[in-house]
């Protein structure tokens, strides 16, 4: 089942392609129609190649944040629904969040959970996330409260990526984390530049690891329901 959705993988790559391209050449009024591609052309072929697993809440979750997303990657298109794109990606988030805790061959204990350990791994994600605060806050004004809700949620995504390690086989944990570390960095980058500083080719920094990021996410889970013992 794992092969189908082939076609998907490549409408994916093609829309992701235009849509860079409409980036470089300025022509931003026609990613209305290629921007929304990309996440649908992915969730495609996630439904396809998970067939096998309809139903489950693996498959639920990871639906819901591709869609989550595409909304969010639609709605910020429009400077004004800024707030209402970063709530549709809070959500994407939250969904993640429950599939990457799915995707691990580890029963949870929270009894001998070692915090310090935990807080000692996860201290780099808490400095960066903490550092692109300290650069945005002054500019956040009514926004800052939200902007923080959604920080965290990014920090604890990342985090629960991180925290798969040794849970399952190497290329479900590699892919998956480094999906999520350039999610988070492309969200730091989104950050910068509207709060901060505008970053010379900004958008196709944010686009491409965005694109990435999405991607390698997807094909982590994947892996892991392919190799899901150790």
């Amino acid at each position: 089942m794992y092969k189908k959705g082939i076609v998907w993988l490549y409408l994916f790559l093609f829309v992701a392609l235009t849509d860079m391209a409409l980036i470089v050449n300025f022509e931003s009024q026609y990613r209305i129609y290629s921007k929304p591609l990309i996440i649908a052309s992915l969730l495609g072929y996630f439904l396809q190649s998970t067939a096998l697993i309809k139903g489950s809440l693996l498959r639920k979750s990871v639906s819901a944040a591709l869609f989550f997303s595409l909304a969010g990657d639609v709605l910020l298109l429009f400077p004004n629904l800024f707030l209402y794109g970063l709530g549709a990606f809070f959500m994407t988030h939250i969904c993640y969040i429950i599939a990457f805790k799915l995707t691990q061959n580890h029963i949870f204990n929270p009894l001998k959970v070692n915090f310090i350990k935990m807080f000692l791994y996860n201290l780099p994600v808490y400095i960066l996330a903490a550092f692109v605060y300290f650069l945005i806050h002054k500019q956040l004004n009514e926004l800052e409260i939200p902007l923080v809700l959604y920080l965290l949620v990014l920090v604890m995504m990342l985090t629960m990526a991180r925290e798969r390690f040794g849970r399952t086989n190497a290329a479900s944990f590699w892919q998956l984390f480094l999906g999520a570390f350039l999610f988070f960095i492309s969200d730091g980058f989104l950050a910068l530049d509207r709060f901060f500083h505008p970053i010379p080719d900004g958008e196709v920094i944010i686009m491409g690891t965005y694109i990435l990021a999405q991607l390698l996410i997807i094909m982590g889970i994947r892996s892991h329901l392919i190799y899901p013992r150790l």
